[in-house]
């Protein structure tokens, strides 16, 4: 930029010391009308280029060091010119109306959408979110977060109604057949108590004490006697040994009428139980207590440590954001952009966010440039504003000359006409 501004600063004092030059040259040959016409020329572009020379400098300073009156205009009149660029900015440039306008025609969804997907591919992001993901696991107190989830596990179990649930574990209980597996289980626990050898001696005692303790009159006084005396008491553990396991075996029979009938006994009761409101109240009294008791949070501190060390490991493992992540932010991306109503949405939220904005801060637009101007000392500002637009004033000046050149020989050339 300096460069420039030497670069057009020596065109124009090259142009001013032509005209010198030439009007000094044409001295010699005022006697020829060449001569009248080229010093006049040269007059009036020195003439030109000194008056150009002095309204630019009278701009950024006084001319020569001289305070003539009207001169160094710019640092004279700095607050006013301040004043008159920030007045412009704010209601002729950069006013409300036309930020509102300019920002209603950005489509901010559509970029922010562009934008984030260039960024999922990216490494930087790919590593920020893996980073943020081990920061948040990391952060998470697990004996802090136990109480609480266990406070809600037990509030959300202390409101189930068991009744609502006791048909159906009945239902599936008939269903599975269970009814049959507990009957067909307590028949084989049976049979294997009555094989037993110590079984048999039990029963028989037990029919032997229960036949003496028999009171009766008369001819059945005499009939137990008998009978006692015929049989003793490991005939009898026999007798009753062989009618249990008969017994077992005949409701073990799939098609056997008393098993059907002892199954059908037991679903009737069973269903029966469905509308048992006693039942439903007992259960959900044991329910309540086992609930209140139940001590979950040393446990729940565990699994949610046991979550956190899986977690990280987990997310350390190089394909976790290009298999889970990506997809997962891609998909919600793209699902998000498919919904107009929602995009719309957030378009109006974004403008209406920006326009809240604009104006609570438009007045600061105008303190800004107050600020960084007043920043700046009368030379660095002149500096700038030559440097910006120094090669436009230094043509002025060039142009004067030239200008004043050619008008002067037109001048002169009707002077010698007439």
């Amino acid at each position: 930029m300096s460069r420039k501004k030497n670069k057009s600063k020596h065109l124009a004092a090259i142009s001013l010391a032509v005209m010198g030059v030439g009007f000094v040259a044409t001295f010699p040959f005022q006697d020829s009308l060449w001569g009248i016409i080229l010093q006049g020329g040269f007059e009036a572009g020195l003439v030109g280029g000194l008056a150009d020379w002095f309204a630019v400098t009278a701009l950024f300073r006084h001319p020569l060091g001289l305070p003539i009156p009207h001169t160094a205009l710019l640092p004279k009149n700095r607050k006013r010119i301040i004043a008159a660029i920030i007045s412009m900015l704010e209601n002729d440039w950069l006013t409300k109306e036309s930020i509102r306008k300019k920002i209603s025609s950005i489509p901010f969804t559509e970029k922010l959408f562009n934008l984030a997907k260039n960024l999922l591919k990216g490494s930087h992001l790919k590593n920020a979110v893996i980073n943020l993901i081990q920061h948040l696991l990391q952060s998470i107190d697990s004996k802090k977060f136990a109480p609480v989830i266990e406070g809600e596990l037990k509030v959300k179990l202390q409101d189930i109604d068991v009744s609502k649930y006791l048909p159906l574990a009945i239902d599936q209980l008939l269903n599975r057949k269970y009814d049959e597996k507990a009957l067909d289980f307590i028949l084989n626990e049976v049979d294997d108590w009555a094989k037993k050898e110590s079984t048999k001696e039990r029963l028989g005692k037990m029919a032997v004490d229960a036949l003496e303790n028999i009171k009766a009159d008369g001819f059945m006084q005499f009939a137990l006697k008998s009978f006692t005396n015929i049989v003793n008491e490991e005939k009898l553990g026999n007798i009753i040994q062989g009618l249990i396991q008969k017994g077992v075996k005949s409701f073990s029979d799939p098609f056997n009428p008393n098993r059907q009938t002892l199954l059908y006994h037991i679903n009737t009761k069973l269903q029966a139980v469905k509308s048992d409101e006693n039942l439903a109240l007992e259960l959900n009294t044991i329910k309540e207590q086992m609930v209140s008791e139940w001590q979950l949070e040393e446990r729940i501190t565990e699994f949610i440590d046991q979550l956190k060390q899986k977690a990280s490991f987990h997310i350390q493992e190089p394909n976790f954001y290009e298999s889970y992540l990506l997809p997962l932010l891609s998909n919600a991306i793209e699902s998000l952009q498919a919904d107009d109503t929602k995009v719309k949405s957030m378009e109006s939220w974004i403008q209406d966010q920006i326009s809240i904005f604009v104006d609570h801060n438009h007045s600061k637009i105008g303190k800004l440039v107050e600020e960084n101007l007043e920043k700046l000392d009368n030379k660095t500002l002149i500096d700038m504003i030559e440097n910006n637009v120094g090669k436009d004033l230094q043509w002025i000046r060039v142009n004067g000359a030239v200008c004043g050149f050619l008008i002067g020989l037109i001048l002169v050339g009707v002077k010698l006409f007439f």
